[in-house]
């Protein structure tokens, strides 16, 4: 799904920095409810928005990493950080924006993700796998940065949505579907997932029993 110089397409060059400038947010409006000052706002922005892609570019041999070579995927998360530092929301209302926020980056990180590491020719289920380490690697970087257990970690629906997102891109992508119909509707359904997990409470199975330590 490149273009004709062989680089991504504009729509998933879109959808990348768009889940970029959200996952930023997510890390930036972290860093605001933990205190932190303007610099340590635009390094959680930018870890949260890069850290994701960053990981999924070198184990993919994509390199240098696009966070590297492509100046808009460094401007992207500091206007993000800079933009929330300034007009970020009473501290009552962070957390409903941050859990917003991180699901729209992992809706659209897992399916640039495993676009990507299907054009550097690896197979349905690795593709599938990079897609979602695509979207949760962001905020296991934030989370561990701001003192906090990653939600991929505890019982929360975190991981699968992700997979399920990248699961349908690879299939779409495989399946010839349009581009449109690859990214929007895997997005969506990471995106969704997540959301309605968050709703209904609902928990990954957790071992019975006291712990044997």
């Amino acid at each position: 799904m490149g273009d004709a110089t062989g680089g991504p397409s504009i729509l998933l060059l879109v959808l990348d920095l768009g889940g970029i400038f959200v996952f930023a947010i997510s890390g930036a409006l972290v860093a605001v409810r933990r205190r932190l000052d303007v610099f340590g706002v635009l390094v959680l922005a930018g870890t949260t928005g890069l850290g994701g892609g960053f990981l999924r570019d070198v184990l993919i041999d994509a390199t240098p990493p696009a966070a590297l070579s492509d100046w808009r995927y460094l401007l992207v998360p500091v206007l993000a950080g800079l933009l929330t530092f300034a007009f970020h929301p009473a501290l009552g209302r962070l957390e409903r924006v941050v859990t917003l926020f991180d699901a729209a980056g992992l809706g659209l990180f897992c399916v640039t993700g495993a676009v990507k590491a299907l054009e550097y020719g690896l197979g349905p289920v690795p593709a599938a796998l990079m897609g979602m380490v695509t979207g949760i690697g962001g905020g296991i970087a934030r989370d561990l940065l701001a003192g906090r257990t990653p939600a991929v970690f505890s019982s929360e629906l975190y991981a699968t949505p992700a997979l399920l997102g990248a699961t349908w891109a690879v299939l779409a992508t495989l399946g010839g579907f349009v581009e449109l119909a690859v990214t929007v509707p895997g997005a969506l359904l990471c995106f969704g997932l997540r959301m309605l997990a968050l709703w209904r409470d609902w928990k990954a199975p957790l071992p019975r029993g006291p712990a044997s330590v």
